[in-house]
């Protein structure tokens, strides 16, 4: 998997998109830039889908009169995809982490709401009224 670099999130959130169906150039622009609350320029998303088809990681579908472009990812694009998934995921996981609470009756660990009582964090109200300690 030498010779490509996913090195931004766009690169990365364009892959997150295409391991479900085939999605059209724009659409990948349009989605991504709002997912990321920013503009996302054809000179970001292009050239590195030009680069995923030479290396084999996606194909091109085309259809319609104006012959748009669907990108899909190949077996091999989804093996690339899932590697580069796991290496940010290890990332997130120490972005995370600081923001976990552990309930303090069964340990599960909570990143949103919870409950909380006497200062401790419980994951919900039952844990909260079954605590003894």
């Amino acid at each position: 998997m030498k010779g490509m670099r996913v090195d931004n999130l766009v690169k990365l959130y364009t892959l997150l998109l295409l391991q479900g169906r085939p999605k059209h150039g724009y659409e990948l622009l349009k989605t991504t830039g709002e997912r990321l609350g920013r503009n996302v320029s054809p000179g970001q998303m292009y050239p590195f889908l030009k680069r995923l088809q030479k290396l084999g990681y996606v194909r091109v579908q085309e259809s319609g009169s104006r012959e748009k472009k669907a990108y899909a990812l190949t077996a091999k694009g989804k093996k690339f995809s899932q590697l580069m998934i796991g290496r940010f995921s290890g990332i997130m996981d120490l972005a995370l982490k600081s923001r976990l609470r552990t309930c303090a009756h069964c340990g599960c660990e909570v990143y949103r709401g919870g409950y909380r009582k006497s200062s401790r964090n419980f994951c919900c109200r039952n844990c909260a009224q079954a605590y003894s300690g």
